[in-house]
C-alpha cells in the first residue's frame, strides 16, 4: 500500500515493539489483564476480594497478570506485615489512564449484547 504509513519501531522494557499499537496491546493484553485493570477501576482491593472478582480465574493465571502488570507499571502491589499477610492491589497512574479506554470498550460491548 503506498499510503500506508510505518511507525518507527519502539523499545520498552528492554523489548522491540513494531508499532504503538502493538506495544499497548503486549502490556494492556490478555483477558485476565484487562479484567484485572478494569475490576480495580474503583480503588485498591485486597488480593483475595480482587481474585473473587474475576471469576474464573486459576491462581496461576492471577499471579501471573499481577506480576506482568507491576512489571509493565500499571498495577501497584502492596505487602502489609502482619498475620496473615495483607495484600492489596491498586492501580497506578499509567494503569488508571487506561480506564477510559476499558470503559469505552465496555459499553461497546454492552450495545453488542443489546442487538442480539
Amino acid at each position: 500500500m503506498e499510503n500506508e504509513e510505518f511507525a518507527p519501531e519502539i523499545i520498552f522494557g528492554h523489548r522491540r515493539y513494531l508499532c504503538p499499537l502493538d506495544l499497548a496491546l503486549e502490556v494492556m493484553g490478555g483477558k485476565w489483564k484487562t479484567m484485572m485493570i478494569y475490576r480495580l477501576r474503583g480503588g485498591a482491593l485486597r488480593s483475595s476480594e480482587l481474585q473473587r472478582r474475576m471469576e474464573g480465574i486459576s491462581n496461576k493465571m492471577f499471579t501471573q497478570a499481577a506480576r506482568e502488570l507491576e512489571r509493565d507499571g500499571l498495577l501497584r502491589r502492596t505487602v502489609y506485615a502482619q498475620v496473615p499477610p495483607r495484600v492489596e492491589y491498586a492501580l497506578t497512574a499509567r494503569g488508571a489512564a487506561l480506564l477510559p479506554v476499558l470503559e469505552r470498550l465496555a459499553e461497546w460491548g454492552a450495545s453488542l449484547a443489546e442487538q442480539e
